[in-house]
């Protein structure tokens, strides 16, 4: 059987989307306030602003230290690269010029609440998947795949988090 899927340098990408009973200023204060991730992340261990910073702004940074059962630990620095209060919140990991990701929350109000969506692009920055793929390249297709699956699954528990710290 032939594996066709997203190589690591076509920068695959996932969204999620929920809808939350609960006003943008809410859901932006949760998604703002980096603090609360490692919280509903399996992975993201702690964050950290950097160089003073005690809140997202364009260019603002922070360090993530992050742990996984088949890549191990690891710290990264984020720059925070879009930040529009109450609509929008990105940062790249790493170097923002050739990210080894890239992740965005986006809000907007729907049907009495906030739609809420979290998207996130591979590379085409190294990343520690590069070191997977660099030891198995002919499984490279194979290894992206299973690493989308694993952030829709986080992206999704994060969501879900968020969804229900916002309603309650």
């Amino acid at each position: 059987m032939e594996w066709t899927g997203a190589r690591y340098a076509d920068k695959p990408t996932l969204e999620v989307r929920t809808w939350i009973d609960a006003p943008l200023e809410r859901v932006w204060s949760l998604v703002s306030d980096i603090a609360l991730m490692p919280g509903m992340s399996e992975e993201l261990q702690s964050v950290e602003w950097l160089d003073g910073a005690a809140g997202p702004a364009v260019g603002a940074r922070f360090l993530g230290r992050s742990k996984h059962e088949a890549l191990g630990e690891w710290q990264t620095t984020s720059h925070i690269i879009e930040c529009e209060p109450l609509r929008a919140l990105a940062w790249a990991v790493e170097d923002p010029e050739d990210p080894s990701a890239i992740w965005r929350f986006r809000l907007r109000p729907k049907d009495g609440g906030t739609e809420l969506s979290e998207w996130m692009q591979l590379g085409p920055g190294r990343s520690g998947l590069s070191l997977a793929i660099d030891r198995m390249p002919d499984k490279e297709q194979k290894i992206v795949f299973v690493r989308l699956r694993e952030f829709e699954r986080n992206v999704t528990a994060t969501l879900g988090a968020i969804k229900k710290r916002a309603e309650h």
